[in-house]
C-alpha cells in the first residue's frame, strides 16, 4: 500500500490586522501578509499607482488614490503636496508624471521612481483624513513649477471648488515674500471661473492689452430673477464671450440648447461671440483678430494690442 501523502497544512489566513482593503492603495508587502500572491498582485487583477503601491484594477481611479498612494512611500511625516494636493482639492493642474509630497528638512525622503518629496516648511492641514498643504500654500508651491496661464487656471479652479478665495490666496501670497510670477497671477485669479478654457481665454484676451471682460455675468429679469449667466463678457457693451467644449457639438441636446440661448440672448440685445478649442492652442492671433473685430463692430473702443500673450500661447502665430 502506498505511503499517504505528507501532511501539508494550509497556510494560516492573515490575521486581521494585517488584512488590507484591496480597493485601496496599499503596499506590496502588505498584500503578501494579506494573503495575495505576486503572481495575483502582477496580474490585471491589480494596477500600479507607483512603485510598490497597487489597487484593485476594476476601481475608478480617484485623485485621492494618488494622495494616498504617495503617504505610503514618502516617509515618515510626509504630507501631500503640489501637483497631487492640487488634483486632491479637485483643482485643474496639467499632467505630470510624478507623485508628490513633502517633509520637513530633516526628515528622511523616499527615493522610489516616480515619486518627488519636497523639503517644506508648511504645517499641513486634514483633507478627507489626509495630511495636505493647504490650498493657499498649495498654489504658492506651484509657482515654481507652473508658468502664469497654468497657474491661474489652478488659482481660479481652487476658487471655483471653493476651497479658497482670491483675497486668501493674496494674503498668502504676500506672506511668501517678493515673487514676480504669484503676484502677476494672484492678481489675476478672480471669483466665478467655472472652467480652466474661460480662464485661457480670458488671459489671451488681457495679456493682448484687451480690456479685461467681466466674468459670471448675470442677466436679470425685470424683477430681478436671473435668468442667464454668461461666461464672460462687457455689460455695457452687451458682447457676451463664451467657450465651448466639444459637447456643444456631439450633443443634439446641447445643440438645441445653444440655439436657443442664441434666441434669447439676441433678443435681449446681446452680440454672443464664440471660442472653442483650437481659437486658443492653434490659432490665437487669428482669434484675437475676431474678438477685435466684433468689438469694434459694436462700437467699442480697442487699444493697440500688445505681444506678451505670444510667450504663453504658442499657436501658429
Amino acid at each position: 500500500m502506498a505511503n499517504p501523502p505528507p501532511h501539508r497544512p494550509r497556510p494560516r489566513p492573515p490575521r486581521s490586522a494585517d488584512v488590507v482593503d484591496i480597493r485601496r492603495p496599499f503596499r506590496t508587502l502588505d498584500a503578501a501578509a494579506s494573503g495575495v500572491s505576486k503572481r495575483r498582485l502582477y496580474s490585471p487583477e491589480f494596477r500600479r499607482i507607483v512603485r510598490s503601491v497597487h489597487i484593485l484594477s476594476s476601481v475608478r481611479h480617484e485623485p485621492w488614490h494618488e494622495a494616498e498612494a504617495v503617504l505610503l512611500v514618502a516617509g515618515e511625516g510626509a504630507f501631500v503636496s503640489h501637483h497631487t494636493a492640487a488634483r486632491l482639492y479637485g483643482a485643474v493642474v496639467p499632467d505630470e508624471e510624478h507623485l508628490h509630497a513633502s517633509n520637513e528638512p530633516t526628515r528622511h525622503r523616499s527615493t522610489i521612481p516616480g515619486v518627488t518629496v519636497h523639503r517644506s516648511t508648511h504645517t499641513p492641514q486634514r483633507f478627507r483624513g489626509l495630511p495636505v498643504t493647504s490650498p493657499t500654500d498649495t498654489f504658492v508651491d506651484l509657482a515654481g513649477c507652473l508658468g502664469l496661464v497654468d497657474l491661474v487656471v489652478l488659482g481660479d479652479s481652487l476658487v471655483h471648488r471653493g476651497r479658497t478665495t482670491p483675497e486668501a490666496l493674496r494674503r498668502a501670497v504676500q506672506a511668501a515674500g517678493p515673487h514676480r510670477r504669484l503676484l502677476e497671477a494672484v492678481n489675476l485669479v478672480r471669483d466665478g471661473v467655472e472652467s480652466p478654457m474661460e480662464t485661457r481665454l480670458r488671459l489671451l484676451m488681457v495679456l493682448a492689452g484687451l480690456p479685461e471682460p467681466e466674468v459670471n455675468i448675470k442677466i436679470r429679469s425685470g424683477d430681478g430673477e436671473v435668468i442667464r449667466r454668461i461666461d464672460m463678457g462687457y455689460s455695457s457693451s452687451k458682447l457676451a464671450l463664451e467657450y465651448d467644449g466639444s459637447q456643444h457639438a456631439t450633443s443634439r441636446q446641447q445643440y438645441g440648447s445653444d440655439v436657443r440661448r442664441r434666441e434669447e440672448l439676441a433678443a435681449w440685445g446681446w452680440r454672443l461671440w464664440v471660442a472653442v478649442s483650437d481659437d486658443l492652442f492653434k490659432s490665437p492671433a487669428e482669434t484675437l483678430e475676431r474678438i477685435v473685430a466684433v468689438m469694434r463692430e459694436l462700437g467699442m473702443s480697442v487699444p493697440p494690442l500688445r505681444d506678451a500673450w505670444r510667450a504663453h500661447f504658442r499657436g501658429r502665430g
